[in-house]
């Protein structure tokens, strides 16, 4: 067990040189501004790019555009974006972590989708049993033309299925005939 710390003990010193020294900031935690959602989400300091981005999709409800990555952003800088791989740290003062959007096809339909939402909280409307079981459905309206129609396809796919038997059983009837006129003209 003492090796197994040992190794993890060179790991962590292993990242520390790579990322240039301890990281710049030593909370136990950092959030990211989902943009999908408009939540903070919280992850632990060092957590890889692409797991967040999973937990973040997860709890999104279909319909709302999904994240790509994560990058970290301040006014006058270049955003640095984080690879699948790449953990998660906080670059100092002002820098703040944010999810980029698919925003493609799905942005009309995330607009609408929170609209509906905003609406459903200002409408909020409890139903007792009574006016539910009271309120009439809507009857589907039904036409003769499209019944009468329907009903003479399933007819004439019956009368296809006979006349296909029909000819069938003939043919097997005379077969017998037929193998012999061809035997004896050969």
């Amino acid at each position: 067990m003492a090796t197994n710390w040992s190794s993890m003990d060179e790991e962590m010193e292993e990242k520390n040189k790579v990322h240039g020294g301890s990281q710049p900031s030593q909370s136990s935690f950092l959030e990211v501004d989902c943009k999908s959602s408009g939540k903070m989400r919280r992850f632990a300091a060092g957590t890889e790019s692409g797991f967040a981005i999973f937990l973040i999709n997860q709890k999104l409800e279909p319909g709302i555009p999904q994240a790509l990555y994560i990058e970290a952003v301040k006014d006058g800088e270049e955003p640095v974006c984080f690879g699948p791989n790449a953990f998660l740290v906080n670059y100092g003062k002002g820098w703040r972590l944010q999810t980029v959007l698919d925003e493609g096809a799905h942005r009309k339909g995330y607009e609408e989708l929170r609209r509906l939402k905003r609406e459903m909280k200002q409408t909020q409307h409890t139903f007792n049993p009574s006016e539910v079981q009271s309120a009439k459905k809507p009857v589907a309206e039904s036409s003769t033309s499209v019944n009468w129609s329907y009903f003479g396809r399933i007819l004439l796919a019956f009368a296809f299925i006979f006349l296909l038997g029909g000819t069938l059983s003939l043919f097997l009837e005379n077969l017998p005939e037929l193998i012999s006129f061809v035997s004896s003209s050969l």
